[in-house]
């Protein structure tokens, strides 16, 4: 039975705080929580969430997750806390790590993440900025690896917004030596940090391809990836948005493209009838829920190997 390691990096700010070792083991962690294989008790440890964007998931599987691992959870809301009223984050990171033993944060800038890590001598999480979504990550590829066993000759094709999803792709990826396909319309494409840093870890620049013609793009793959084209705090872009993506659904006509045994993931919500259609939601093809699920499993994983 595998036991938590401690990881190398303090905290899990970005995907790439992780070797591909350690991704991989954090999986198979993952895996040994789902299958009821593994009973870490973590007692009396206290996890903090701050959250400036509104959650359902990643609040709900942190706190089921830390709930599993014999913790508890305390919900900083900043419309109720000292934190919403403009108090420096190195005051609160600093009075936070003499409480909690974890911090997930849930915010708009990489940058107020760092500046937690900074003070806190507490390990921080990155529970979702505008520039990437590192747990939401771990449980794609955890989704993924279920199905296909391993990442070998896997093809993964993301149609919509580069935003901090596909990033995160992106960077697993390259640490996973994965072909990682974004298809997105002229003016979308992702964070040229991310490519650049992708790029120097991929062996193969050619497995990192982004395009602006998503038929082009699922050709052969075996899973196909979208997420909402219009982010919170992009609410009012929506309008352009919409039609700036016609042609970038997921439907019906563009799975039949793709590998006759691909999978469909979305992190959810979903507006069902804009990047994915209905029909292709409630298909044999999708693994959306499962991997909804593995939110849970994959940060349970995270929290018994930070706090190891």
């Amino acid at each position: 039975m595998l036991n938590p390691i401690k990881l190398a990096s303090k905290n899990f700010l970005s995907s790439l705080d992780i070797s591909s070792e350690e991704f991989l083991y954090i999986l198979e962690i993952a895996k040994n929580f789902k299958n009821k294989d593994l009973n870490i008790k973590l007692k009396d440890k206290v996890l903090g969430l701050i959250f400036d964007k509104a959650s359902t998931r990643t609040r709900v599987s942190f706190q089921v997750a830390m709930s599993r691992l014999g913790g508890t959870t305390v919900d900083l809301n900043p419309n109720t806390s000292q934190i919403g009223r403009g108090e420096p984050i190195r005051d609160t990171a600093r009075v936070l790590s003499r409480y909690c033993d974890v911090l997930a944060i849930r915010t708009f800038n990489q940058s107020d993440l760092e500046e937690y890590a900074k003070w806190s001598t507490k390990p921080v999480i990155n529970a979702l900025t505008d520039l990437e979504h590192p747990c939401q990550a771990l449980a794609d590829f955890m989704t993924i690896k279920e199905e296909f066993i391993d990442f070998k000759n896997v093809v993964l094709t993301f149609i919509g917004d580069g935003n901090n999803v596909a990033n995160s792709l992106i960077l697993c990826g390259a640490l996973l030596g994965v072909e990682v396909r974004i298809a997105c319309p002229k003016g979308y494409e992702p964070n040229d940090l991310i490519i650049n840093r992708a790029n120097k870890i991929y062996k193969n620049k050619n497995l990192l391809k982004i395009t602006n013609d998503p038929i082009a793009a699922v050709k052969g793959a075996n899973v196909l990836y979208t997420d909402v084209w219009s982010s919170m705090g992009e609410e009012n872009q929506k309008e352009k948005k919409d039609k700036d993506f016609l042609g970038f659904t997921i439907n019906q006509k563009l799975v039949g493209n793709a590998d006759k045994d691909a999978i469909v993931l979305h992190c959810l919500p979903a507006y069902r009838g804009k990047e994915i259609s209905d029909e292709v939601i409630e298909s044999k093809k999708s693994r959306i829920f499962e991997q909804a699920e593995n939110r849970m499993h994959a940060q349970q994983a995270l929290l018994s190997c930070l706090l190891a």
